[in-house]
C-alpha cells in the first residue's frame, strides 16, 4: 500500500497527457463559437460566445465577452463549429491577446491542478500568470518604453562629438539617455539635419550587463558520475543527495550546459534570499541568456521576464515557486534545489507543490527532473529507496572539509551566567574577529522580545485579532503581531491592575543584533530577516556587503541557513537551536535537523576549516545528535521508525480539511456535519478532529481542522470533492489541502 501514494502523482499527470489538443480549422464564412471561461468567484464553468468575423480568437487568448450588465474577461478554453441552440448566443466583444498568454501544455497543466488540488480552473490558471496578464477587468499592460537614437542617413561629422555618435549608430540604435553623455546639442543639431531620428522602443526593467565570465570548473569524481547518470533526452526524476558543499550548483550548471544548445532549462530555488547570488553565479556563466521570476519583482519586470521567456529571448529561467509556470516551450531539464523546503508548497489556493508541477512538466517535455537537497525530505527519500526516483549522491565536500559541530547544554551555561552566548561561542567569536574570518548567527525568530507580561497579575500582551502574544520591535517602537500586522504602543503599565512591573521575554535577531554589538565592539554586523528585506534589492544589497567583507558578523532567520556561499565564514553559532522542536507538528524534528544541518554548512566552505557551535536546551534530541554527526541517514532511520508507529506519511497519506469563518459557532457547527459524514462513509482511514488549529484565531477568523490519514486517494477523493462542492458558496470556508506542510 505503500506505493500507492508515490504513483497517484503520475496517474493524475498521465490521465491529462494522453488528452488530445484539438486544432479547430476554420472555414472562410462558417459560424463559430468559443467556450469562455470568466474570471467570476466561485463560477468554474465555460459560457459560449459567437466569434465575430473580424476577430483572429485562438485557444489560450484572453477576451472581452459581455455577461449580464457586465462586461469581463476570460479565457478561451475551446473554439467550435456552431450548433442552433434554443437559446440566443452574444458575441465577444474584444480580444486582449494577439497570441495566446496559455499554451497548449498550460491549459492542461490548468486542468490537472483543478483536480488535484480541487480547486477552480480559473484559479489555477489565474496563478500561473504574472498580475499583468491575469484575467481582471480594465487592467492596462505597463510596457516600459525608451527613446532612442538611429541613423537614417549617411553623414561625415565635422567635430569629435558627432563622430562619437555616428560611430555608435553605426553598430546599434542608442538609448537617448546614453547619446546624452556625449553633447545634448550634437544630438539636436543632427537631429535638426535628419541624419538621425528619435522613436520610442520597448526595453526590459531587469538587463543587468555581466562584469565577468567564468568557464567551467573541474570536476570532483563523485560529480562526474552523478552527470553521467542523468539522461537528457528522456522523462526520469532523479534525487540528488548531496552534503553541503559537495558542489551541487555546478553540476546543475554543467546539465544546464549541455541542455540549452537546443532546449531550455528551468531552476527553482526555495527562497528569494538565494535568488541574487545563484543568479550572479550562473550570469558568469551563462551571460544574459537568463531570466528570473519571483515575488520581489514588481508586476512589470515579472511581466517582462515572462515575456523574455515567452518569446524564447532566453534559455535560462531561475526562479522561486511559482517560477515552474514559466511559459517555457522546449524544456530539456528542470531543477529543484533543496527540494525538502516548504516554500515550494502554496499555503493558499490553489495548494500546489512545485515539485509536483515540477514532474508533470518533466513528463510533458519528456526531460529529467533533479531534486537536489543536503537533506531530502523523508519522502523524497523514500521515494528514491522504492526507486520512484533515482538515487544520486555525493558524500563528500569539494574541499573535503566537513566543519566540527559542538552541542551546547544551555541549562548549565544560564547557571554560569551565560544568558545569551555559551562561553565556548564567545571565546570563538572573539577568535574570529581577531583572526578577519567571518561568523554567521541563526535565530529563528524576528523582532525585539516575543513576549511582554504583567508579573503581578499574569496579563499578557496579545493581538485582539488573534488572540496570540505581541513581539515587540525595537526600530519602530511598536508591538507587532505576525499573523495580521496589527500594531500598537509598547505596553508600560498593566491594562487589567496597572502594575508598571512589565517583563518583557523572549529574544529575536533584533536584540540578538544589540546583544552582539553590546558584547563585540569590534564587531560589523549585518542582519537579514522580514524586517530588513522589504525594500527593492534589500536582499542583493546585505548579501553583496557580506560577500564584499564590509561585514565580519551576519544574523539572520532560517533565510540565511541554505544556499549561500560565503568562503570567509568559517563559524556558525545557533541561538535555541531546539526552538523548532517545540512546535506541535510531526515535521518538527525533520525541519529542526534539517535547518541545522543547512546552517551549518554555511561554514568552511573555502579553504579554511568551519567550526559550528549550537545552543539549545535539549541537546540530547536525536535531531540534535544526528545533525552535529552529518548523519541524514541515521536521523532518516529514526524518523522512518517513529512515523510507522504513528501512522504518518510515508507510511500514510495526510489531508487536512481547514473550517473557517467569523462566527465560531456556526465554524464547531460545519466541523461537526463534515467529520460526521466522512465517519459515515469511511471506514479503514483514520479521522481525527475537528479540533482547532494551534493558531485557532487569525485576524478575527476562527480555525478548525480536521485531519485524515488513508493510504488509497481514489477511495476518499469522491467525498472530498463532495465537501469541497457542498461548501463553494458557504459563508463558513472549507479549504482541502493534500499533503499539507502543517497540521
Amino acid at each position: 500500500m505503500l506505493l500507492k501514494f508515490y504513483f497517484f502523482n503520475y496517474e493524475i499527470m498521465n490521465s491529462y497527457l494522453t488528452n488530445i489538443y484539438l486544432d479547430v480549422k476554420i472555414k472562410v464564412g462558417e459560424m463559430m463559437i468559443a467556450d469562455i471561461l470568466v474570471e467570476i468567484k466561485k463560477i468554474d464553468k465555460t459560457f459560449s460566445y459567437l466569434i465575430p468575423e473580424n476577430l483572429n480568437i485562438q485557444i489560450g487568448c484572453r477576451c472581452l465577452v459581455p455577461f449580464g450588465k457586465q462586461t469581463l474577461e476570460g479565457f478561451v478554453i475551446n473554439i467550435k463549429k456552431y450548433q442552433p441552440c434554443d437559446y440566443e448566443l452574444k458575441e465577444i466583444s474584444e480580444l486582449v491577446d494577439e497570441k495566446p498568454v496559455l499554451n497548449k501544455e498550460l491549459l492542461e497543466l490548468g486542468k490537472y491542478i483543478s483536480k488535484k488540488t480541487l480547486c477552480t480552473l480559473t484559479s489555477a490558471y489565474q496563478t500561473m500568470l504574472p498580475t499583468a496578464l491575469k484575467a481582471k477587468k480594465n487592467f492596462k499592460i505597463n510596457v516600459k518604453k525608451v527613446l532612442f537614437l538611429r541613423k537614417v542617413k549617411d553623414y561625415s561629422p565635422t567635430n569629435e562629438n558627432e563622430e562619437i555618435i555616428m560611430n555608435l549608430l553605426d553598430n546599434h540604435d542608442i538609448s537617448l539617455k546614453e547619446a546624452k553623455q556625449t553633447s545634448q546639442y550634437t544630438i539636436d543639431k543632427l537631429l535638426k539635419k535628419g541624419i538621425i531620428e528619435k522613436y520610442y522602443k520597448e526595453v526590459y526593467r531587469l538587463n543587468e550587463e555581466v562584469l565577468e565570465k567564468e568557464t567551467s570548473k573541474s570536476l570532483t569524481e563523485e560529480q562526474k558520475q552523478v552527470i553521467s547518470k542523468i539522461k537528457l533526452n528522456e522523462f526520469k526524476p532523479y534525487l540528488l543527495h548531496g552534503v553541503t558543499g559537495s558542489g551541487k550548483t555546478e553540476v546543475y550548471m554543467q546539465l544546464i550546459q549541455k541542455v540549452i544548445n537546443n532546449k531550455q532549462a528551468l531552476i527553482l530555488v526555495p527562497e528569494i534570499s538565494l535568488t541574487p547570488q545563484l543568479v550572479e553565479t550562473f550570469k558568469k556563466r551563462f551571460g544574459n541568456d537568463i531570466a528570473i521570476l519571483h515575488s520581489h519583482l514588481s508586476n512589470g519586470e515579472k511581466y517582462d521576464e515572462w515575456r523574455k521567456i515567452e518569446r524564447n529571448e532566453v534559455k535560462i529561467v531561475i526562479g522561486a515557486r511559482s517560477a515552474v509556470f514559466a511559459p517555457l516551450s522546449n524544456l530539456g531539464i528542470i531543477i529543484i534545489d533543496e527540494e525538502h523546503s516548504s516554500t515550494y508548497k502554496q499555503e493558499n489556493n490553489p495548494r500546489y507543490n512545485a515539485i509536483d508541477i515540477g514532474l508533470y512538466r518533466a513528463k510533458w517535455h519528456q526531460c529529467p527532473i533533479v531534486l537536489g537537497s543536503a537533506t531530502p525530505s523523508v519522502e523524497s527519500y523514500t521515494r528514491a529507496k522504492a526507486g520512484v526516483y533515482e538515487l544520486l549522491e555525493m558524500k563528500r565536500r569539494v574541499n573535503q572539509n566537513l566543519p566540527n559541530v559542538t552541542l551546547v547544554d544551555m541549562k548549565k551555561e544560564i547557571k554560569n551566567g551565560n544568558f545569551i552566548f555559551a562561553k565556548i561561542l564567545k571565546e570563538k567569536i572573539n577568535e574570529k574577529l581577531n583572526n578577519n574570518e567571518q561568523i554567521i548567527l541563526l535565530l529563528n525568530r524576528r523582532g525585539y522580545t516575543t513576549i511582554s507580561t504583567c508579573n503581578d497579575c499574569g496579563f499578557t500582551h496579545k493581538c485582539p485579532n488573534c488572540d496570540i502574544p505581541l513581539t515587540y520591535h525595537l526600530k519602530n517602537k511598536k508591538m507587532v503581531c505576525h499573523y495580521c500586522n496589527y500594531e500598537t504602543n509598547k505596553l508600560y503599565n498593566c491594562p487589567v491592575c496597572k502594575s508598571k512591573n512589565i517583563n518583557e521575554r523572549g529574544m529575536g535577531t533584533e536584540k540578538l543584533e544589540e546583544e552582539v554589538i553590546k558584547e563585540f565592539p569590534m564587531a560589523k554586523v549585518l542582519r537579514m530577516d522580514v524586517d530588513t528585506t522589504r525594500t527593492k534589492q534589500a536582499h542583493k544589497k546585505i548579501i553583496t556587503d557580506f560577500e564584499n567583507l564590509k561585514y565580519n558578523i551576519l544574523i539572520g532567520t532560517q533565510m540565511i541557513a541554505k544556499g549561500l556561499d560565503f568562503p570567509n565564514v568559517t563559524l556558525v553559532g545557533v541561538i535555541n537551536g531546539d526552538a523548532s522542536l517545540n512546535i506541535p507538528d510531526f515535521r518538527s524534528a525533520e525541519r529542526t535537523f534539517q535547518l541545522l544541518n543547512q546552517v551549518s554548512g554555511r561554514a568552511g566552505r573555502g579553504m579554511l576549516k568551519g567550526e559550528v557551535i549550537i545552543q539549545a536546551f535539549n541537546p540530547d534530541h536525536y535531531s540534535l545528535v544526528l545533525a552535529k554527526n552529518h548523519d541524514y541517514i541515521g536521523f532518516y532511520n529514526e524518523e522512518m521508525h517513529l512515523r510507522k508507529i504513528l501512522k504518518y506519511p510515508p507510511f500514510y497519506n495526510l489531508c487536512l480539511i481547514k473550517i473557517s469563518g467569523s462566527d465560531i459557532s456556526k465554524c464547531e457547527n460545519e466541523s461537526n456535519k463534515i467529520i460526521t459524514y466522512l465517519r459515515q462513509n469511511l471506514d479503514e482511514e483514520i479521522i481525527l478532529g475537528p479540533s482547532p488549529a494551534i493558531i485557532p484565531k487569525i485576524n478575527n477568523v476562527y480555525h478548525f481542522h480536521i485531519i485524515i490519514k488513508y493510504k488509497d486517494t481514489k477511495k476518499i477523493y469522491p467525498y472530498l470533492q463532495f465537501i469541497n462542492d457542498k461548501y463553494s458558496n458557504s459563508k463558513v470556508i472549507v479549504g482541502i489541502d493534500f499533503n499539507p506542510n502543517k497540521i
